[in-house]
């Protein structure tokens, strides 16, 4: 597998817009916290880190992932922002209950974002076991909430680009 070898948040060949003018959103699941907290430190440090201002960024924890689809859609109508941040963890378990909360979030994720006409960011790891969720959540392949910020600035430039 390719991603074995590699730091999946290593951005150091892309040009990256200053987070500067926008207003994020994070919503963070509870469930598998110890994972969706160094998700979570991963975006914050990010968006600061590329010019975000602390009061600029609001987060917000729902219970587990499937809700981060309600989360995001409750920010988008109660506050003013550029692009929110969806983070959690799905580990499979022994039932399918993995596959219908891993394609509820992806689809509800995306079907906020086209309500909103807003970059709604899916940072959501949807691993096998615990060891690939700590791997994608500051291990060896990176941080997959600072992927999840960049996305965002990204995305919140493109849209500010776009529509004036």
């Amino acid at each position: 597998m390719a991603t074995q070898l590699k730091n999946l948040s290593d951005f150091s060949d892309t040009d990256i817009p200053s987070a500067a003018p926008y207003r994020f959103g994070i919503v963070v699941a509870e469930w598998n916290a110890e994972i969706t907290n160094a998700l979570y430190q991963g975006a914050y440090q990010s968006l600061v880190n590329n010019g975000a201002l602390p009061d600029n960024i609001f987060n917000y924890s729902v219970p587990g992932s499937f809700e981060l689809t309600s989360g995001a859609d409750i920010l988008l109508k109660n506050l003013h922002l550029d692009a929110v941040i969806c983070l959690g963890c799905v580990i499979q378990g022994e039932t399918r209950h993995f596959d219908f909360i891993c394609n509820a979030v992806a689809n509800g994720i995306s079907n906020v974002a086209i309500k909103y006409s807003k970059p709604v960011i899916f940072g959501v790891l949807t691993t096998d076991n615990q060891q690939q969720a700590i791997d994608r959540a500051g291990g060896k392949h990176g941080n997959k909430g600072d992927e999840a910020a960049i996305t965002a600035i990204k995305m919140a430039s493109l849209a500010e680009t776009l529509n004036g």
